[in-house]
């Protein structure tokens, strides 16, 4: 007999907290208070972003970075810098933060979404080629959670077609595919540094590139218009103010110099996690592609298969599990059903581009099925981990009964 579940009145699992968020310490303090003595609070005098856009640039193997205030900015200047603009295409995931296609509507293009690969949750390759028309200017996957996308077979596509990737790698600091840092694998890169990022500021972005041309662009729309090494006054296209701040990059220095060793104790406790989940019957992590030579751990995704627990559903499961002291998520509602989606498509498209939302089986199961487990988790000694662990196989125990 098991004993009760703490939703039902009984003693939780954990009642010890997970590790707080952010981490942040001394060096953090003295990056700010030199930046505040300085008296150079902006980019343009300052050299914290400058050196934050070289450090982070080169931690992604990229050779050129623009820092922006937030991710979604990132993304919306990198699909300028690829002249998407009015009534064309760009085509993503279904499942993915609102932000990707919300960056397509803001320059004024439209965005496709293609199902997702059931293992890894990713964009699925092979669905992307039906998915091209003579509008579509960029194709856009998303790495999930830090889990770098199947960039094999998306340029694989986009090659054969001669169209640009730009990388959404919001979720994917530190993460490689087949040994290479992702961002710069394809044509553009952006990450975001908001607040419950694996490294924050609370907010800010940036956007890498291997190509000059692609920076020299993206640095022109970030700053005015401006050109490298031009005049104060010399504006050569029109762009935007969309500067980061000095107190964002001093910050982000020095998360940057913690990220290696986050990222190794997030591994550590993820590849733990897999391992005492394998006993779970029901509850099926996300599979990691064998391409991929590092992992973020921004999100450790968790299939939820409502027939190991008595019929009952995810978000029962979700709920019994915050009540034994683990703090979850159910994540992404596709965005096809986002009602914010479907009447943007419908006003500015007609209701025709409304015709294919429904063709995503796969993002609607991940979206009714999904469990995240959060990076600070991630972050605690191997008896938080173990608690995840006990407190899913009590929960199954329970249900199954």
């Amino acid at each position: 007999m098991t004993s009760p579940l703490a939703i039902d009145g009984g003693t939780p699992v954990r009642t010890e907290p997970f590790p707080s968020w952010p981490v942040f310490g001394q060096r953090e303090e003295d990056l700010l208070l030199e930046v505040l003595r300085s008296g150079n609070w902006g980019e343009l005098t300052g050299t914290m972003v400058a050196e934050l856009s070289r450090q982070f640039a080169a931690f992604q193997g990229a050779g050129y970075g623009v820092c922006v205030p937030n991710g979604t900015l990132a993304l919306e200047v990198a699909l300028e810098a690829l002249g998407v603009g009015h009534g064309d295409e760009i085509i993503t995931t279904a499942y993915t933060f609102i932000a990707t296609a919300g960056a397509a509507f803001t320059v004024g293009a439209r965005p496709i979404f293609v199902d997702i690969d059931p293992e890894t949750n990713m964009i699925d390759p092979s669905r992307i080629e039906a998915a091209i028309t003579p509008r579509t200017k960029a194709i856009v996957p998303v790495h999930i959670g830090g889990h770098p996308a199947d960039l094999d077979g998306v340029l694989d596509v986009a090659r054969r077609h001669g169209l640009p990737v730009l990388e959404d790698a919001c979720q994917a600091w530190g993460a490689a595919w087949k040994g290479t840092p992702v961002g710069a694998i394809g044509d553009l890169g952006c990450f975001s540094f908001q607040a419950s990022k694996n490294i924050n500021a609370g907010e800010g972005g940036i956007v890498v590139t291997n190509n000059r041309d692609h920076y020299e662009r993206v640095w022109s729309l970030h700053n005015v218009g401006r050109i490298p090494d031009g005049g104060w006054y010399q504006h050569e296209i029109l762009g935007r103010n969309l500067r980061m701040a000095e107190w964002n990059a001093a910050i982000l220095i020095a998360q940057l110099e913690r990220l290696p060793a986050m990222m190794a104790t997030r591994q550590r406790n993820a590849e733990r996690l897999i391992d005492g989940l394998a006993e779970v019957p029901g509850l099926n992590p996300t599979k990691v592609d064998e391409r991929v030579t590092s992992h973020a751990w921004h999100l450790f995704q968790i299939r939820h298969d409502p027939a190991s627990f008595g019929g009952r559903d995810r978000d029962s499961f979700i709920a019994a599990l915050i009540a034994e002291g683990i703090p979850c998520s159910a994540g992404y509602v596709p965005l096809t059903r986002q009602n914010a989606i479907q009447t943007t498509l419908r006003e500015r498209f007609g209701a025709d581009a409304l015709v294919n939302l429904a063709e995503v089986p796969h993002a609607d199961r991940a979206g009714d099925r999904t469990i995240w487990i959060h990076q600070h988790l991630l972050l605690g000694d191997d008896a938080a981990i173990d608690d995840i662990v006990a407190a899913c196989v009590k929960i199954q125990r329970a249900w199954a009964d």
